[in-house]
């Protein structure tokens, strides 16, 4: 009987990337089913073109962990130990897989999983086997985000919300690769959130959008669509993703948007006001804000118009939404319908409008004074 053989080889992928698996040969039979089955996925992968010393790293890194994996195999085929075949892929890399699914996201939510990829890597290195991880991992790492500090005086800790938001990608992943049956166990249950702190929320005055809206801005899709979110309460990649046939007219009900919220998955009715559609030119096909993308230029172009209009704040895009939120409630707006006009799904989630407005009530009871005092 001729004894199976198990090579590596590579198959190549997008982004200058080529998978690794295992090929045995002759064909190898599944326990379970009896079929028999040539390749093995790893879930590893090697730079095609390594570019940088982290890419070399890697591909040093992974062609080490692929040979030890390759060598394991091949003494448990020889030996009859076919088990590693009941278990779908639980010797895949954990890192590998975080960073196929932080590939899959776009505008402003990659930046969250870029950043918990940064510090899975710091934490865990360039690799970790799933078939290593723990619920002891999870909470070790857990406490690095909260604790960690970087090599330089003057590198800054996460924040609480920060460290919270990047565990928050960790724990989603866990529980894909469980569900996918990457682990055999579903760690994210095992582990418990990070609390998020009660933030103070930026927003513009209306005297402020005035200004602003009156300064000129180099990038004027920016402008179309930061005035746009202030006047709708939408969020950057609903604005991002809004095409024409979205948005609806009628005579009874004038303008609204009906769309599918990217963050909730909700299906949503927004009334928008006739100055909001102004903003927007000409009706067309396709995407209303063509050419709109959630880079380091148009943050950059962000900062330059708020320094310009004289505006004394740190205004992010997603200020804007909390613009439109803190305007409808001081004007009157209750609760309930701002919750609704934001497509929040509880009003717990509202209630932090009305604590800005609080304060800013607070704020104005001093403005007036009869005695210089």
């Amino acid at each position: 009987m001729k004894i199976t053989k198990v090579k590596l080889r590579t198959k190549a992928m997008l982004n200058n990337r080529e998978s690794v698996r295992l090929d045995y040969y002759p064909p190898i039979p599944n326990p379970e089913t009896g079929k028999l089955t040539r390749f093995e996925y790893t879930g590893l992968y090697y730079f095609t073109k390594p570019r940088t010393v982290l890419e070399r790293t890697h591909n040093k890194e992974t062609k080490a962990l692929a040979e030890n994996l390759r060598a394991q195999r091949q003494l448990e085929v020889q030996a009859g130990q076919l088990g590693f075949l009941t278990a779908k892929d639980l010797h895949a890399d954990f890192i590998a897989f975080f960073r196929d699914l932080k590939e899959k996201r776009d505008g402003t939510t990659q930046g969250n999983w870029t950043g918990t990829l940064n510090y899975l890597v710091k934490f865990f290195g360039m690799t970790k086997p799933m078939k290593e991880l723990s619920a002891k991992d999870c909470e070790a790492f857990r406490e690095f985000l909260l604790t960690y500090r970087g090599p330089k005086e003057e590198d800054a800790s996460l924040s609480q919300n920060t460290a919270g938001s990047y565990y928050g990608k960790f724990k989603s992943a866990l529980k894909l690769a469980f569900k996918e049956g990457h682990l055999l166990k579903d760690l994210d249950k095992d582990t418990k959130n990070i609390k998020a702190e009660e933030t103070e929320r930026e927003f513009l005055t209306l005297e402020e959008l005035k200004v602003l809206a009156s300064t000129p801005c180099k990038n004027t899709l920016l402008r179309k669509a930061a005035l746009f979110s202030a006047l709708t309460g939408l969020r950057y990649s609903d604005i991002e993703k809004l095409t024409w046939p979205e948005i609806q007219h009628s005579q009874a009900d004038g303008y609204s948007i009906r769309f599918r919220q990217k963050k909730t998955k909700g299906t949503e009715t927004l009334p928008i006001s006739e100055e909001a559609v102004s903003l927007l030119g000409e009706r067309s096909s396709g995407n209303v804000f063509e050419g709109l993308s959630y880079s380091r230029t148009l943050l950059k172009n962000l900062k330059t118009w708020v320094e310009e209009s004289g505006i004394p704040k740190h205004i992010t895009f997603h200020c804007f939404r909390h613009t439109y939120a803190t305007l409808q409630i001081s004007m009157g707006t209750d609760l309930y319908t701002v919750s609704k006009l934001l497509g929040h799904r509880d009003l717990k989630t509202t209630q932090v409008y009305a604590k800005v407005m609080d304060k800013a009530k607070q704020e104005a009871a001093g403005k007036i004074k009869l005695l210089d005092i």
